[in-house]
Parts: C-alpha cells; structure tokens; sequence
C-alpha cells in the first residue's frame, strides 16, 4: 500500500472512527459517573439527616429552623467541596464536559451552595434566639464568639461574599479578567475558612464511622483536587518543559503571534484548538495568568499563541523579549478533536476567535471538502495566507464575511444581502451543515446567535461544539 492509497485512507478512516466511538463512551461514562456521584453525596447526608429525626422535629418553630438550618448546612457543605473540585480543572471533567459547560454548572453549583449557606446562617441563628428576631443579633454574636471554629467560619464566609459579588454580571463587566481572577481564587480561602467548623459544632457529621469516612474523604479529594491539579501538575510540567519565548510576530494592528519552544514539546499532551494559561515572566503582569488558545497545530518542537491587545496586560506582549520564561496551566479544553462524531466539519469564528480554528484547520483529519471555515472579520482577516495554504493543500473550504455585523440580532457581515437572513445564508453556504460537527468561537453575544441559527437548521446540541470569550 502507498501512503496515499484509498485502501490506507479506508483503514485510517475505521481506526479514527473507533477511536471516537471510544473517547465518546468514556467521556459519556465521565459524565454519567460525575452527576451520578454528586446527587449520592447530597442524598446520603440528607437520609442521615432524616435518621437523626429533621423530620420529627419540625413542630414548633425555632425547632424547625434549628432543622432546616442544619439541613440547608450539610448540602451547602458538599456543594462547596463540588464548587472546589469544578475549580480544580480536573482533566477528566475538563475533557468530558469542556470549558463551556463547566462554566455553566460552576454558576450553578456556586449559586446554589452560597445561597444554601446563607440559608444555613440565617435559621441556625434564628432557631437558636428562639425564632425571636429581637434576640437574633446577641445569639449572632454567642455563636461567633464562644462556638469553636465559627470566627473562621465568618472569614469564610465574608471571602465568598466577595467571590459571590464579583462573579454576577454587572461586577465582571466593571472588572479587569485579571482583577476578576485574583478574588476567585478567593473562594478556596472560603471554602477553607468556613467548612472547619463542622468539626468542632457539627458533631452529627461525625457521629459514626460512616459519617466520618464520608467526610474526611469528601474533604480530602477536593484538597488533594487543588493541590495536584491546580498547583503540582503545572509545577512538575514547566519543570519539565522549560518553555521559552522564540520570537514575536507581528500579524496586524494590535495582533501579534508569539512562538513558545522548550524541551521534549512531543510529551505534551495538547491537542489543536486547546489553550492554556500563560505567564511571561519578560512581560508586565507576569504573576497573573492568561487563558490564551493555540494558534497553530502542536508540532512537538513549538506552540504558538496570537494575542490581540484588548487594554489589560495583553498590550505589553508584543515586547516581550525571546528567551524569556514562560510558565503554563494546562492544556484545557474540548474544543478539539476529542468533541468530533462527524467526517465532516464547519469551523464558524469571529475576529481573534479565529486562533483556535485555525489551529483546527491544520490540525484535523479530513478530506479535501470534509471541511469548511466560516470566518468574520473587519478588513483583512488574520492568518490569511495560511488558510489559503491550507485550502490548496488539504482543501479547506474558505468563507469571509467582511465587515461589521449588519443589524442587531444577526452574527453575519454587512457584505451578506440584508433581504437574506442567517439561516438561509447559512444553508447556501455550507447545505449539508446538519451532517457535521460545528465549531464555533468568538465573544458570547455573537457565538449565542450563532448557536441560535446551527439548532434552526437541525444541528443537535451534542455536535454544537463552543468556546466563547467570556469570563
């Protein structure tokens, strides 16, 4: 067989299908097991929650908001561990659920446990004055004083107020990423702070050796989550790789591409379209780190990046100097090859949203036409002589849509018709788009929208893969 024979390319073709038969039933079992696991944790406490009589005693009332009060406490209390564990960017959550949806179930679990845990607050306090607000303020004041661990318990609780008030909308609209990343750390102080306690208040929670086991375990994963995951892998993995700045490329106004080497780059488990989160020690802002797609295909000898100056530390990344460290986290994501169930693909990206496309464009399997690249941009879009390579080469599809988006509500250019709307642009352009896997990236306004018009035409959810610009 030659190397380009139809024979080798049907082989490869089954191979690769087995291949993401595979990954999909793990990464379906992941998610499976994950839910699976945290609703046991939240119905375990609960029924010895009921075994020790919350039920029972529920008839008068400071009695009852002693028992909601605890009650509210122990959920609250494995949601927060959830909320660390979700923090610590598990790779095996990471590459089941991807960024996106992470996100969204962090919201979620972060939420609910911090309104649980006002909840805990408030009728704990309240039951123990004897459901009498007027005696509220001095029983406050006992708990925190003469209860063991409850001081630290308010420290907790005043670190997540903060994490909690800079996460809602209007406070991140006002907020540097960099600002806004250095209070979410936070939230492990928090947690940390606050959960203690139950050791020395909460002596339900360790009444027998069932319950102990199940909470010094719950406790130690999600510490042992942080610590590795967070802290241990980066280290030995920048260690090991000794990233160092190559060169700074200019590729438009504002854009520059930065190519990163270091040792043995082929052990690097990174796939095309994943990022990272950089630090360059030749750079303002080296002690924060920023989330930063790769730009181009992983080759085992370079990565590369292209950052466009948006007004925080990006701005000084066109002057750092080559040979500079460079310290990493990661690579996270799934917006790669891992989320593809499909031969064929659209890749759909706006601006410098482009980068991780463009990664995918060099770095997926297809066949000449299997693959096309949807791409918004004002004048000259970047990388463009790259994807007219990669179009003569290996047969990507190029579609440009110059210009400002056309009106409010629509995610194309002012160059399309204004009598044609998305969905039909879309099907003229690209017929077959419910037979592929989409790949959509760009800010979160645009990106919606597009999402929007992919389900119109029959795309599943499952084969809508996003990244948007959002924090």
């Amino acid at each position: 067989m030659t190397t380009g024979s139809p024979e080798l390319a049907r082989v490869r073709s089954r191979l690769r299908t087995r291949a993401v038969g595979r990954r999909a039933r793990r990464d379906a079992a992941v998610r499976t097991g994950a839910a699976a696991v945290l609703w046991s944790a939240l119905l375990l406490p609960t029924y010895w929650w009921v075994s020790d009589g919350g039920l029972r005693g529920l008839g008068s009332l400071d009695v009852a908001l002693v028992s909601l009060g605890r009650a509210s406490g122990l959920a609250a209390s494995v949601l927060l561990l959830a909320q660390v564990v979700l923090m610590a960017r598990v790779p095996v959550l990471e590459q089941a659920f991807g960024q996106d949806r992470l996100a969204r179930i962090h919201r979620v679990v972060g939420f609910t446990s911090f309104n649980l845990m006002l909840l805990h607050i408030v009728t704990i306090s309240l039951g123990y004055a004897g459901a009498s607000l007027g005696s509220l303020p001095s029983m406050a004041w006992h708990l925190t004083v003469d209860y063991p661990g409850m001081l630290l318990a308010v420290a907790g609780t005043a670190a997540l107020v903060m994490v909690v008030v800079t996460s809602a909308k209007a406070a991140r609209r006002r907020l540097r990423y960099e600002s806004w990343h250095l209070l979410h750390l936070y939230a492990y102080l928090g947690v940390g702070l606050a959960l203690p306690h139950q050791l020395w208040t909460g002596q339900q929670l360790m009444s027998s050796t069932g319950r102990s086991v199940f909470w010094w375990t719950a406790w130690g994963v999600a510490a042992a989550a942080v610590l590795w995951w967070r802290l241990g892998v980066h280290v030995v993995r920048n260690l090991r790789h000794r990233l160092r700045v190559a060169s700074v490329v200019r590729e438009d106004d504002g854009i520059v591409s930065i190519y990163v080497t270091g040792r043995r780059l082929d052990r690097l488990r990174v796939e095309a379209g994943q990022f990272f989160s950089w630090r360059f020690l030749g750079a303002a802002g080296r002690s924060r780190a920023h989330p930063y797609s790769l730009s181009a295909a992983p080759d085992g000898r370079s990565l590369r990046i292209t950052v466009q100056a948006d007004g925080d530390d990006s701005t000084t990344l066109a002057r750092v100097r080559p040979g500079s460290t460079v310290l990493v986290e990661g690579p996270f994501g799934r917006l790669s090859d891992r989320a593809r169930t499909r031969r064929k693909v659209a890749l759909i990206g706006s601006g410098v949203g482009l980068t991780p496309l463009r990664a995918l464009a060099e770095g997926l399997d297809y066949h000449p036409g299997h693959a096309v690249l949807l791409h918004r941009h004002r004048e000259r879009p970047i990388f463009a002589r790259e994807l007219e390579a990669l179009a003569r080469e290996r047969g990507l599809g190029l579609i440009g849509l110059p210009g400002r988006r056309r009106r409010e509500g629509s995610w194309l250019g002012r160059g399309v018709h204004p009598q044609v709307d998305d969905r039909a642009a879309l099907l003229h352009w690209v017929p077959d788009i419910a037979e592929r896997d989409v790949y959509v990236c760009g800010p979160a306004d645009w990106t919606a929208l597009v999402e929007q018009t992919l389900r119109s035409v029959g795309l599943p959810p499952e084969r809508i893969h996003l990244e948007t610009f959002t924090w």
